[in-house]
């Protein structure tokens, strides 16, 4: 069966976002609940099926106008290697094409997959972050 992709949320779960997630050893995976408040909340998503296994996702943070930020790109490992990141991206650049910026951050092994998008780091720049430690 072919991997479906699909912009639309009604199907996304609790438990899907859990499994996909948690497949990557992701920390967000263990705030099920959070993790698909700020899933649904954003302000589009990407995901990535096979029959009804969400086996990847894409969300994007954005002003609406100006700036979309790529916070999740995930597949799971067992469907890495065949392409199903790419889409997902190429669907996200291409829905916010007409956008001055689109960001993310990187772990440094996706950074040539990255690039291969377009994408391209700063000499001037650096992520910065802040964390609440959730107990």
């Amino acid at each position: 069966m072919a991997i479906q992709y699909s912009f639309e949320l009604e199907y996304i779960t609790k438990e899907a976002l859990e499994h996909l997630f948690l497949s990557l050893e992701w920390e967000s995976g263990n705030f099920p609940d959070q993790l698909y408040e700020a899933i649904i909340n954003s302000h589009s998503v990407v995901t990535a099926w096979d029959g009804d296994q969400l086996v990847g996702l894409a969300n994007a943070l954005s002003d609406g106008v100006m700036t979309a930020y790529f916070h999740y790109v995930l597949t799971n490992p067992v469907y890495q290697g065949q392409g199903i990141g790419k889409v997902m991206m190429e669907m996200m650049l291409d829905k916010y094409q007409d956008y001055y910026t689109k960001v993310l951050i990187s772990y440094p092994k996706a950074i040539d997959f990255y690039k291969r998008l377009g994408f391209e780091g700063e000499d001037d720049s650096l992520p910065m972050y802040t964390y609440t430690k959730q107990v």
